[in-house]
């Protein structure tokens, strides 16, 4: 608040702390705040007034709306300006230096927000080079759905990890719900966590209860974007099952999905789970064993839940897989540069549309594509 004018100098009083300054008009630090119909403005005891009118007589601006008046000098000299526009209006501006290096920054974290290894070189582990393929490939997909299968202790988890930390970084999937035994929900907890810098939200029962009782009609998994389940608590409690189908998610990971049980006579209740929330989520990862330990029916089960509209019979998927086991040392012949044998060649020449006379890039294509 100005107090006193005088042979090029101002007098300010600073109200809020009581402290006078004296500056000198020609190049005082301060700049006039001015404030247009339809804003929100406080006055000194702190209530909020919206602007209908300005009048300005005698250069002191007095606010006006319906029943009030405010003259300038008793607006809220606690009053923040954030907004570039009210910045603008007010007079604030930086020097260009300032503005040179906020460009720079924001080209830089442009810059790094387009790093292809964006997501995978902050985790605390020491990365196969296998585990950094499989994670670039399905990490910078939109919404993978995709069987993660190895032998044990060859990094399923990590690999996983990986993935999902490079989907949150990048944007790709906000809402995750992971998927894993009783045994390995604090496993889990703490992988994500030292190793990747990723809080999941641990959900039982009672965080459930604990969410409804203060919130009665909310969906409890929409209390968290990132949550961490056991499968077998939600497999026998349909209602919870329902809610979880219902809360939407970006993506959902199954550990250990060998263990969901199914034939074509019925499944279990760990399948039937994975099967509805699938049918939903956008993208899907499924940690398995190898598809020899898992035995044909039961790889056909997890390659059901990940595109049910291509694997929707055992029958043909059976006839499809003795095609391919057909097929596949010719493939291999042909890729190492070798030329087929004489049965190999019979077998390409009975395929239609195929020719041995095909260079080998265009007749391996060809064999890949049937």
């Amino acid at each position: 608040m100005v107090m006193e004018e005088s042979e090029g100098r101002v007098q300010i009083i600073y109200p809020a702390t009581g402290e006078v300054r004296v500056y000198s008009e020609e190049n005082a630090p301060l700049r006039r705040i001015t404030f247009r119909a339809g804003e929100t403005i406080e006055d000194q005891s702190g209530t909020e007034r919206v602007i209908d009118s300005i009048s300005d007589e005698e250069s002191v601006i007095t606010y006006c709306g319906e029943g009030w008046e405010l003259p300038e000098a008793q607006l809220n000299d606690r009053i923040s300006v954030y907004e570039p526009m009210d910045r603008l209006r007010g007079g604030h501006v930086d020097d260009g230096t300032v503005f040179a290096l906020r460009q720079r920054a924001l080209e830089m974290m442009h810059t790094w927000r387009q790093s292809p290894v964006r997501g995978f070189v902050g985790g605390r582990i020491d990365l196969i080079p296998h585990q950094l393929y499989i994670a670039q490939e399905v990490g910078n997909r939109m919404a993978p759905r995709v069987l993660l299968s190895d032998e044990v202790g060859l990094g399923k988890t990590i690999e996983a990890g990986l993935i999902l930390h490079r989907q949150l970084v990048t944007g790709r999937a906000s809402r995750v719900l992971i998927l894993v035994p009783e045994s390995l929900v604090h496993q889990w907890f703490v992988e994500m966590l030292r190793k990747f810098n990723v809080w999941v939200n641990i959900f039982d029962e009672e965080r459930c209860a604990a969410i409804e009782k203060v919130h009665p009609d909310t969906n409890p998994f929409l209390d968290d974007q990132v949550i961490l389940c056991s499968i077998d608590h939600l497999a026998v409690n349909p209602d919870r099952a329902e809610q979880a189908k219902e809360a939407g998610w970006d993506l959902l990971v199954v550990d250990e999905a060998h263990h969901l049980e199914w034939s074509e006579n019925g499944s279990s209740e760990e399948y039937q789970l994975v099967e509805l929330l699938s049918q939903e989520a956008e993208g899907l990862l499924l940690l398995t064993a190898t598809p020899e330990q898992l035995g044909q029916e039961s790889h056909f089960a997890r390659l059901r839940l990940l595109d049910p509209d291509r694997y929707s019979d055992f029958a043909i998927y059976k006839n499809e897989t003795e095609h391919f086991t057909d097929i596949a040392p010719i493939a291999n012949a042909l890729h190492e540069g070798k030329v087929p044998t004489a049965e190999q060649r019979k077998r390409l020449e009975a395929m239609p549309g195929l020719d041995t006379k095909m260079d080998p890039e265009t007749l391996l294509a060809g064999l890949l594509d049937r």
